[in-house]
């Protein structure tokens, strides 16, 4: 970081953004101590800095005493015109499916190692799913998640498929097996899984496509199973992501 956070000539602000810059996608939830000493401040600063943090909604202290971003923070990151123009054109959509289906319907995309959801709607069926707007939950176990990894830089795939971890007795974590359905998703156009993040929770996903045909994020909706209605389903998937990449392209 510029210069050196324990510099009395350092502004409050540069201090506190000094805080906030030490998480990352590898470093999402910190121990005072590690906040301190990633934005080089005596631990009696970030402890007040990070009090006023909390109080303000940017940082939540959660059970086991480390830090993670607010939700507060999640809502101002949501007004970056990437973000936000992603989620606006594509509410409509996720709502023609929601009425067709009454099902939970996600919009994802991929922050890191992460899946990121920018908006939710919440289904009729009783449907077990941990998933909310601004939670971030594995690439592997998901049916965005799955999509995006697809399509992610090699140096993502590869670090996420060192990392399979187990989250129920049905999540993927044969780098092998998930390396075949990562190309059944080029192949099929869609990923599927079942059970994988939630027992009594199936989901299928599609990727969104901009302009230049780059995946830009996912599509997916969320059932209690599958089986024949995945033709019906992955359709609309398809007719609402065909519908928002559109709409994202230059006129």
């Amino acid at each position: 970081m510029a210069g050196n956070a324990r510099d009395p000539g350092v502004s409050v602000a540069a201090r506190l953004l000094a805080l906030l810059g030490v998480f990352d996608e590898k470093a999402s939830a910190l121990t005072l101590t590690e906040l301190a000493d990633g934005a080089e401040l005596p631990i009696a600063t970030a402890h007040r800095m990070v009090r006023e943090l909390v109080e303000w909604g940017a940082l939540v202290r959660a059970e086991d005493g480390r830090y993670v971003v607010g939700r507060r923070l999640w809502k101002l990151g949501l007004l970056a015109p990437d973000q936000s123009d992603l989620r606006e054109i594509a509410s409509p959509f996720l709502h023609d499916i929601y009425g067709a289906t009454l099902a939970t319907v996600h919009l994802a995309i991929r922050d890191g190692d992460e899946v990121l959801y920018l908006d939710r709607l919440a289904g009729h069926a009783s449907v077990p799913a941990v998933s909310r707007v601004g939670a971030r939950l594995p690439l592997h176990a998901t049916g965005v998640g799955k999509v995006l990894l697809a399509y992610a830089p090699r140096e993502v795939h590869d670090r996420v498929l060192r990392t399979l971890t187990r989250i129920t007795p049905y999540t993927v974590t044969r780098p092998a097996q998930l390396e075949s359905e990562l190309r059944r998703v080029h192949r099929d156009g869609y990923a599927q899984t079942v059970e994988e993040m939630t027992l009594g929770a199936c989901s299928v996903a599609v990727p969104i496509r901009g302009g230049d045909e780059d995946v830009l994020a996912a599509l997916g909706i969320v059932v209690p199973r599958i089986g024949r209605d995945r033709a019906r389903l992955v359709a609309a998937l398809h007719v609402a992501a065909q519908g928002i990449g559109r709409s994202l392209r230059p006129a």
